[in-house]
């Protein structure tokens, strides 16, 4: 396999979807050693059936507004891999939805699940439908409609989707109702539902949590056992943000900054656990926007900004793809930022990552460091299907566990010779062996 062959074949294919270029181009370049190692691979033509998706669902979702207007959007769902196990990832709901972007996600989904090693495949789906500034009965409205056409392709042994980006509590509550109405069964097919009909505790914590587990199992190669003395800035304002946050600071680390898409703040003094429960209610109670932060504690907010112009140690992109570009690296680099940990789906561009690597730092990509949310869906999943419900303090020590296990896969396979641990090329490898084996094993499908 030529890593560059295979890309430009791709790009011939499906031209114009830059992000899911991006997202193979960075495995075919982590595996491209390792995948030629095994003859047997290239005479399957395993790394191209495994680089586009099993099959794409495309399809119209009309829905009436509160002033009575029909509206259209575009509805999908990407089933990418089902290898070893049943398709599984979030909805997105975005302006920004395109298939590229949900191609780029679940291509990234079928490595991040494998790490994990719970039996899930990977998928992902969504709608260039935005919540922002609906009422609860147009969302509400909207997730039925979807439904209409989604609930046919998906099930608990078949694809379970979750939440993601514009997708929280509400909207999978609504789009769950709605299923299990018309598919008339009740086995839990959403993951991130309520915890009053299946859902799972912390799950909405458990990204933010999973990343600050990865996180510390990164700093204790270098003998650092707590986030005391450490400068955190950290992008985003969702559940995975704000749960990062609170890791941070229960660990004893100075979280300066949060965002969202219209700007950042930056609090010099620190978001402690007060300033903090008022971004939650801010953003979960009023839907508000970040800039209200800076009103009430009167700190700096830079509109239109991205936080990696401030000086910190670590650094936690939490907000969305190809957030952190080039420059910004280095910027952080230059201000002494020695750790990078991805809550987000890639949200480093190649040459931001291309920067990290070359200084060395240590820098876990989002495959990797953000898999604790689909791990605690996938807990939720075996909840569901045992008819039982752990306690959170059972969870979370599953979920520190699973979290401690991706890291050592990524240290297996991405240890260099000077022992400096590529954390990219770990995360891919370990990901593509387990998928790649997988569907050997279960002939040309």
């Amino acid at each position: 396999m030529k890593a560059e062959q295979v890309l430009n074949d791709l790009k011939r294919k499906f031209p114009n979807e830059t992000e899911y270029h991006q997202a193979v181009q960075e495995v075919l370049d982590s595996i491209e050693e390792v995948y030629n190692a095994y003859p047997e691979f290239e005479k399957q033509n395993l790394i191209e059936r495994l680089c586009i998706p099993d099959r794409i669902f495309t399809f119209r979702v009309n829905w009436v507004d509160d002033q009575g207007k029909v509206q259209t959007n575009m509805g999908y769902r990407v089933q990418h891999n089902n290898a070893i196990g049943p398709y599984k990832g979030g909805m997105r709901f975005h302006a920004s939805v395109s298939p590229s972007i949900l191609k780029f996600l679940a291509f990234e989904q079928t490595f991040k699940n494998a790490l994990t090693t719970l039996p899930m495949g990977g998928a992902k789906g969504g709608s260039d439908f935005n919540p922002k500034g609906k009422s609860n009965n147009e969302v509400m409205r909207f997730c039925q409609a979807l439904m209409l056409e989604l609930w046919r392709h998906i099930g608990p042994e078949t694809d379970v989707p979750a939440g993601d980006i514009g997708v929280g509590g509400r909207e999978v509550a609504y789009m769950y109702g709605m299923y299990k109405k018309l598919a008339r069964e009740n086995t839990g097919t959403f993951t991130g539902k309520g915890l009053e009909f299946g859902g799972s505790l912390i799950r909405p914590e458990a990204t933010g949590y999973g990343n600050i587990y990865f996180l510390m199992n990164m700093l204790k190669t270098k003998g650092i056992t707590d986030l005391k003395g450490q400068v955190v800035a950290i992008s985003g304002s969702g559940n995975v943000a704000t749960y990062t946050a609170e890791k941070v600071i229960e660990l004893g680390g100075k979280v300066i900054t949060l965002s969202d898409s219209d700007g950042y703040i930056y609090d010099p003094d620190g978001i402690d656990s007060e300033k903090l429960a008022y971004v939650f209610e801010l953003k979960n109670v009023y839907r508000g926007r970040i800039r209200e932060y800076a009103e009430k504690y009167g700190c700096k907010y830079v509109a239109g900004g991205r936080p990696w112009a401030e000086k910190c140690t670590i650094a936690l992109p939490s907000a969305t793809q190809n957030e952190i570009n080039g420059d910004d690296a280095e910027t952080l680099v230059k201000n002494g930022c020695f750790a990078v940990s991805e809550g987000a789906n890639m949200p480093s561009t190649p040459e931001a990552v291309d920067v990290f690597l070359k200084n060395k730092i240590l820098y876990a990509p989002g495959k990797a460091a953000n898999a604790g949310g689909v791990s605690v869906s996938g807990l939720e999943m075996t909840q569901n299907s045992m008819k039982i419900s752990w306690s959170k303090e059972e969870v979370d020590e599953k979920l520190k566990t699973i979290m401690a296990d991706i890291h050592s896969a990524c240290v297996k396979y991405g240890t260099a010779p000077d022992g400096y641990v590529n954390y990219v090329k770990g995360a891919n490898i370990a990901g593509f062996m387990k998928v790649a084996k997988a569907m050997m094993a279960q002939g040309i499908l």
